[in-house]
Formats: structure tokens, C-alpha cells, sequence
């Protein structure tokens, strides 16, 4: 296992804090289509001791989702995306199939351990949701169904797993947050273990992969050692963080604090032969952080590490 990290911001100082902490891996959001945009990232990273392994958000993916890319121009965008991958040797691709929306809260100020702030969301309140997300358009106020969704995943893993097993690049799916079965009028399929395990058998593959976020996954109500155990083999990616709650109504919470065994999680994934990119998630906003993007301030990412660095060893020492 490697432990991993988002930066926001990536600056000098939030990767040298990193790299001091023991993170070794990187996730970051594409930057842009072009081989030279990715190769910037990179090289910035790679300056500090790091290692970009992961691309997650910015993803041209949208119309396909919805069925709408009539001219293809998006897929072909998308290949081009796994092609440099492959070159530069980054080699896991995150992505979601929520229509529409990404993650959504309804409260950005729940109150956790010490007053601390975590993200929260209430279905009862789903009217003023918060859109945590990026890159939606216009596209994003048409309704879907389940079946549709299916058949769209299902033609998008037939053109792109072939080319992620050319180019050595691992496609992971990451689960609907909050895994309802429908929200704002669209549906959702990623919102149950059933549903990952359908997901690869739809492109039988190595690169047809999971990523196991253990808060969407809790949420589903599942037993998360079990659940790791379960899907096993398929997780090529980690987000190690839990919740407090269910699908509709849940809150953030520290790693020490929720109601996961969360060494039994390490162990889980030692079990399982797990031993890609990990990392902290959605992680509290700490005093001092007040205009820093919710769930993804450093103060509490610093806490993570130093939590998560433990279990490792401590599984490693097993």
C-alpha cells in the first residue's frame, strides 16, 4: 500500500508538507487535454519525491454518461486521456457515473470533535444541496433512468478498457455519493456492492477496476472489512475515510471517530493483496482553515496521514 494524497492547493508548501509526512503518491484532477499539460503536473510532483499515480475529477465524460456524444468527440478526448496516461506512466483513472452532479452535501459546518467542521448531508434537505462537483454543463438538467445509465456505462467500458489494458492504465470506478437510488431526478447504479460487482462483469478485465471509498461504501450500510474482502481483487484505488449516518442522512467524521474498525480495514486490504494508492478523504476543517475548500483543507489531512501511516505499520508488523 502507498499512501496517497490530494493537495488543494497543490503549492510548494502543501507538497513539501506531504513528502514530509510520508505521503509517496499524488492524485490531482487532469489538467487539460494535452500530453504537455499532464507533463507539467508531473514534473512539478516528481520535483518534491512524489509520484503522480492518480487522475480523479476533471474527466471528459459527461455526454457519455448521458448518451449525448453523438460525434464520439468526447470518447475520442478520453482515450487520448488513458493514451498519455500510459506514457507518462500514471497509471489509475477515478471516475464516477453520477449524472448531472457530483458529490453533494447539504451542510458544509457540521460540528465534529473540538469544533472541528465536516461536510454533511440531509435528503430531507436535498432541495438546497450543495454541488461539490465540477465540470457539469447544461446537459446535467436532463432526467436519465437506471437501465439507460447501464447501457451507457456499458458501451463506455467496451471502447476505453481496451485501451486502458494497451496502455497499462487502470480504470476505477468510484461509487454514487450519497449512494441513493435517485437524486435530483436522475437516477443512480453505482449505489450498492451488487452494483460493483455487475460493473465487472460488463468488460471483463484487470483494468476494469473499483475504487473502494469506504465513507460511500458505509453509507451503503455494508460491513466495510467484509465488503474489501468481498470485491477484493477488483480495488486498484483507496479512499480511506469514514461516516457517521446512512444514505440519507450522514456526516463526515474523523478517522478515529466513526463507527468503521478502521484497522480492521487495513487488515482487510493486506488480505486482499491490496497495495495501490491510498489516501485520506473529505477529511475535517480544523481551527484556522476558514476559507479553505470544505473536506479537503490540510490541517486535517496532516491528522490523516500521521493515522493512517499507523495502521499501516501496525499491519505490516502483524
Amino acid at each position: 500500500m502507498r499512501l496517497a494524497t490530494v493537495l488543494t492547493p497543490m503549492s510548494d508548501e502543501n507538497l513539501q508538507l506531504a513528502a514530509q509526512c510520508g505521503v509517496t503518491d499524488v492524485v490531482h484532477r487532469c489538467p487539460g487535454p494535452a500530453i504537455e499539460d499532464l507533463r507539467r503536473v508531473k514534473d512539478h510532483i516528481e520535483s518534491f519525491g512524489l509520484r503522480w499515480t492518480v487522475i480523479e475529477g476533471f474527466l471528459p465524460m459527461e455526454r457519455n454518461i448521458f448518451g449525448t456524444d453523438e460525434d464520439g468527440s468526447e470518447l475520442a478526448e478520453l482515450k487520448n486521456l488513458i493514451r498519455h496516461m500510459g506514457e507518462l506512466d500514471i497509471p489509475v483513472m477515478c471516475y464516477n457515473f453520477m449524472a448531472g452532479t457530483d458529490w453533494v452535501r447539504t451542510r458544509l459546518d457540521a460540528p465534529e470533535r473540538g469544533g472541528a467542521r465536516v461536510t454533511e448531508f440531509d435528503l430531507a434537505a436535498a432541495q438546497q444541496a450543495v454541488n461539490l462537483g465540477y465540470g457539469t454543463d447544461e446537459i446535467g438538467s436532463e432526467s436519465i433512468d437506471a437501465a439507460t445509465l447501464w447501457a451507457n456505462l456499458e458501451r463506455l467500458l467496451v471502447e476505453i478498457v481496451p485501451v486502458a489494458e494497451e496502455n497499462g492504465v487502470y480504470l476505477a470506478m468510484h461509487p454514487d455519493d450519497p449512494p441513493l437510488p435517485e437524486f435530483a431526478g436522475k437516477a443512480r447504479i453505482m449505489n450498492c456492492v451488487e452494483s460493483f460487482e455487475r460493473l465487472v462483469t460488463l468488460a471483463p478485465s484487470d483494468h476494469n477496476a473499483i475504487c473502494f471509498c469506504q465513507g460511500t461504501f458505509a453509507e451503503m450500510g455494508v460491513d466495510i472489512p467484509a465488503t474489501i474482502r468481498r470485491l477484493g481483487k477488483h480495488i486498484k484505488y483507496v479512499h480511506f475515510r469514514d461516516v457517521r449516518g446512512t444514505a440519507e442522512h450522514f456526516a463526515e467524521t474523523f478517522h478515529d471517530t466513526g463507527p468503521t474498525d478502521m484497522l480492521a480495514a487495513m487488515q482487510a486490504y493486506r488480505d486482499v493483496g491490496f497495495d495501490g494508492s491510498i489516501r485520506p478523504d473529505h477529511v475535517p476543517q480544523l481551527v484556522g482553515e476558514d476559507d479553505g475548500e470544505p473536506g479537503y483543507t490540510m490541517l486535517g489531512r496532516l491528522f490523516a496521514y500521521g493515522y493512517m501511516r499507523g495502521l499501516m505499520q501496525a499491519t505490516d508488523n502483524e
